[in-house]
């Protein structure tokens, strides 16, 4: 049987259906071998199919083994590339620049899926889909992946994003991660404005709570831009009171230039204040 009539036959669409009826966008060779019998499928035509499904563009190979449901299969809902990060390395969780734009405080929209995880933690680096050293493409999509220590994977949720329930960082640690990464976020104007936009709703005791667990020079950008969303100043003591040697770049992506705040030992570095 050729590619093209296997994709249109019986067996190749009654097998995609109901994987989508099941809830299985994403689905391992041994969940794919459980269902296959149920629409006539034989063990010894199965991995065979699999390969004429992902050839006819029916199925996406996310890495060996692992498949999940294409955008190309009408009638049938594809897998979100949210749900295929999760799916890609656990334990892992939406982050930076994708997670500013779930929440609605950034309206740019990121060529990119940004997915922070573990160091101890294996990620994809297969070597026809590798972009960089932590990068892997899939079907359009780019998965950018951010490995931090364990003690600082904190502040995440559990959001539904169309069919799929996935892992995303909270309002407050993104800000935080972008205070850190500003260039997983856009840049660092791009943070400061996603301030402002989260400022009547910004929980500042937890912002405050997650600071003080990062880097102390983290903890100072904080405390530099509350106090200058005009946060009551007791609020920002422990922030303040943070020790630190030196004075820090408030913005860490640009050159070491423009006046030095005492209070919170950074240099504002910002293009308004350099020349100030």
């Amino acid at each position: 049987m050729t590619r093209k009539n296997m994709v249109h036959s019986r067996l190749g669409t009654d097998f995609i259906r109901k994987l989508s009826t099941k809830g299985d966008r994403i689905f391992t060779s041994d969940r794919g071998r459980e269902i296959a019998p149920s629409v006539g499928i034989s063990e010894d035509y199965f991995n065979q199919m699999l390969h004429h499904l992902t050839k006819a563009g029916w199925l996406v190979r996310i890495r060996k083994g692992l498949y999940a449901l294409s955008s190309t299969v009408p009638g049938v809902t594809p897998a979100h590339e949210y749900e295929i990060a999760m799916a890609l390395v656990d334990p892992s969780a939406i982050a930076y620049w994708s997670a500013l734009n779930y929440h609605g405080l950034s309206d740019q929209i990121p060529r990119k899926v940004f997915i922070q995880t573990l160091k101890n933690v294996s990620i994809p680096r297969d070597r026809t889909k590798k972009v960089g050293q932590s990068q892997y493409q899939i079907e359009g999509f780019t998965y950018h992946f951010i490995q931090i220590k364990p003690e600082r994977f904190f502040g995440t949720e559990k959001v539904w994003v169309g069919e799929a329930k996935v892992t995303i960082t909270d309002p407050e640690r993104t800000l935080l991660d972008g205070l850190m990464m500003p260039y997983n976020c856009g840049d660092f104007s791009e943070v400061l404005s996603a301030f402002e936009i989260r400022k009547d709703n910004l929980e500042v005791k937890k912002i405050i709570d997650y600071a003080l667990k990062l880097d102390t020079a983290v903890a100072k950008r904080l405390g530099w831009v509350l106090e200058e969303m005009e946060i009551d100043p007791n609020l920002l003591r422990p922030l303040e009171e943070l020790p630190i040697k030196g004075y820090r770049p408030l913005d860490p992506t640009n050159e070491r230039k423009g006046p030095c705040n005492k209070r919170w030992r950074l240099q504002e570095n910002l293009p308004g204040r350099i020349n100030k």
